[in-house]
């Protein structure tokens, strides 16, 4: 028996899982971590949805050679988009891929290969990418896209030696009046059937779930703690930290730390660049955008601007009445992300804190 067979055999593997998963929740418990009830219980609740994912992704949908799209139900990583339904897949760099579907009308497509180190040192650097304004229908509407690391066809998404996973991105501007597209992927030329389930397997993807459970919280604590050293700002920390985590190269992000006392309001305001889209929102500690169900973030549909054009933006724990209500959901800090998408230009925000009364007053002026 091998020391992989007996790992699974005698339950140690099984064992290493949970002691692994225990050292991920010493990232909330660490030293600058918040330590108010509410935000060390979405601490855990966030360790769980990771787990949650890392297992379905590792064990259940983990097979380069027979992937499966799936959605992160709520799994919130890195300032994840409200607007956004996300879909990603496994596969491997040295394969290829037919990715079929319809658009529907979302107003923004994009699906990138990515290759996934979360679990090693919290990077998932662009291998490919395609767009909406690059993609060619055919005549009935369907689309057919070819991954792999040869171009071919007539919508290619480049793969790379190290190209672990794809990421599709839906983007709505209104979720009233749009529909998101339908996709599906299988590998060309693979196995006729998945292989069989085996110990060895078995280790190996609980090591990796438990690896990126860790690792991702980790990386995204460590991108909060970089935040806070410019304190109600929204600055560009530079682009290339958030490409090399997975983030869209047509997406401009400006990401922020926010910090306020009972009565206290956080005004953001912008001159907003052409751009077919963009949008505001509010997180936690954590960097997951808060509850859907409140107001938690704006964009260029649901945003009203002033008689000049620009954007004002007030977080605060209840409406003022002006500019554009972002609720803090009984929060007294958290993270915030602007995005300019395929933009003109990239405006930074002023930002300041003032009393709440005052910005209410000023409607009343």
């Amino acid at each position: 028996m091998s020391d992989v067979d007996e790992a699974v055999w005698t339950g140690r593997a099984w064992s290493e899982f949970c002691r692994a998963l225990e050292a991920a929740g010493q990232v909330v418990l660490a030293e600058g971590a918040p330590e108010t009830s509410l935000d060390r219980a979405e601490g855990f609740r966030y360790l769980t949805r990771l787990t949650r994912e890392m297992l379905y992704s590792c064990v259940d949908n983990g097979d380069p050679d027979f992937p499966r799209f799936h959605e992160l139900d709520l799994v919130k990583i890195g300032a994840d988009n409200p607007d956004n339904v996300y879909l990603s897949a496994n596969i491997r760099g040295d394969r290829t891929y037919r990715i079929t579907g319809r658009r529907g009308t979302i107003a923004y497509f994009s699906i990138g290969s990515k290759a996934n180190r979360y679990a090693k040192d919290g990077t998932m650097a662009s291998t490919g990418e395609l767009t909406d304004a690059d993609l060619i229908a055919e005549p009935d509407g369907s689309i057919e896209i070819i991954a792999n690391a040869t171009r071919q066809g007539r919508n290619w998404l480049p793969l790379a030696p190290d190209s672990t996973l794809l990421v599709v991105r839906q983007t709505y501007l209104d979720r009233a009046a749009e529909t998101e597209g339908s996709w599906q992927i299988a590998q060309l030329g693979g196995p006729e059937r998945p292989a069989e389930l085996t110990p060895e397997s078995l280790g190996t993807a609980l090591r990796r779930a438990a690896l990126s459970v860790h690792g991702t919280a980790a990386t995204f604590a460590r991108w909060t703690e970089l935040f806070m050293s410019k304190p109600n700002e929204l600055s560009d920390f530079g682009q290339e930290m958030f490409q090399r985590a997975g983030g869209d190269p047509a997406i401009f992000y400006l990401h922020g730390y926010w910090a306020l006392q009972p009565g206290q309001a956080w005004v953001i305001k912008t001159e907003v660049p052409d751009c077919p889209y963009w949008n505001f929102q509010l997180d936690n500690w954590w960097m997951e955008s808060l509850d859907h169900r409140r107001r938690v973030t704006v964009n260029k549909h649901t945003a009203r601007l002033g008689p000049d054009g620009q954007l004002t933006i007030v977080v605060a724990e209840r409406d003022p009445g002006v500019g554009n209500w972002i609720d803090s959901c009984g929060h007294r800090t958290g993270t915030a992300l602007l995005r300019w998408l395929g933009a003109s230009g990239h405006p930074i925000p002023e930002c300041q804190v003032l009393p709440l009364a005052s910005v209410m007053n000023r409607e009343r002026r």
